[in-house]
């Protein structure tokens, strides 16, 4: 299956994406959140699609996509987990993974906008591939650390390189900010996904390709992330787990290359859909 939530921000509704079309599913009740996954939610929407075939409404093609996830708990990422993109910021190759967080009041939908924080002149993009967990997670054995995993999403990790790292402390304060993590437009569920180590990932700015990767190139396997992350927190229904992106940042270029507002950001990945966003400047939340 292939999960979404459409409608208005704040006021989403759940569907799937099937056949090249969206359907409503919202009275299968509820919401994809930690619930819906803690209670075998995907098992049961399975069943109540069945059960409905041939009935769903379509959605119109013009509605709007929230991020495929409400409220996770948590938003955990990996850094450097590409070699290419260790090399071209002039970092080591890391022994373990790096992780850092992100707030999740940064999600939006696949296609809203970005917003430039206030001051901002280094905002940077980063295509990544993502895992959604299914069943909380404590000290996962690698060898099973897929069952824990309900499927895998799009994500865009924006981030402000000044913020990050010219202004002290950890990387959080330039990954965190409103709308720097565009999710989406769907979860698929594993079953979707043939070979997770073999995902290509790509983005472009203004139609120029600057990134085109491929899981296959990941420091940390999948499988091995989620076992990691797991030995320092319990992971969590619903929680995302993104893995890094590879070469081509704007910080990696010489001189580096920054957002600005006008640009539009395209980014895609195999089975995972494709999501378009707008560069905007900073608007103070309602």
């Amino acid at each position: 299956m292939k999960l979404i939530r459409f409608g208005r921000a704040g006021e989403e509704k759940i569907g799937v994406h099937a056949d090249g079309k969206n359907y409503d599913v919202s009275a299968f009740g509820g919401d994809f959140d930690e619930e819906f996954f803690r209670t075998d939610g995907l098992a049961r929407l399975e069943e109540f699609i069945k059960a409905n075939e041939g009935k769903l409404t379509e959605i119109a093609s013009d509605e709007r996509l929230g991020a495929p996830i409400a409220k996770p708990s948590k938003i955990v990422c990996i850094g450097l987990n590409y070699k290419d993109h260790a090399e071209e910021t002039g970092a080591n190759i890391p022994k373990e993974p790096i992780i850092f967080m992100k707030s999740t009041t940064s999600v939006i939908g696949p296609n809203d906008n970005i917003m430039l924080p206030r001051n901002s002149v280094k905002t940077d993009w980063e295509v990544e591939f993502g895992i959604v967990i299914e069943k909380e997670a404590s000290y996962v054995e690698e060898e099973k650390a897929l069952d824990y995993v309900a499927g895998y999403v799009l994500h865009n990790d924006v981030s402000e390189r000044e913020y990050q790292l010219e202004r002290g402390g950890t990387w959080d304060k330039g990954k965190g900010c409103d709308t720097f993590a565009p999710i989406g437009p769907w979860i698929a569920t594993k079953d979707e996904i043939k070979d997770i180590n073999n995902i290509r990932l790509w983005l472009k700015v203004n139609d120029k390709i600057y990134q085109d990767g491929n899981t296959k190139n990941l420091i940390f396997s999948v499988p091995h992330i989620v076992s990691y992350i797991s030995q320092f927190m319990t992971l969590l229904p619903g929680d995302i787990i993104s893995t890094g992106t590879p070469a081509g940042v704007g910080l990696g270029f010489n001189p580096p290359i920054y957002l600005k507002v006008g640009d539009v950001v395209e980014l895609g990945a195999e089975g995972l859909g494709k999501a378009k966003q707008a560069v905007v400047g900073f608007q103070k939340r309602k």
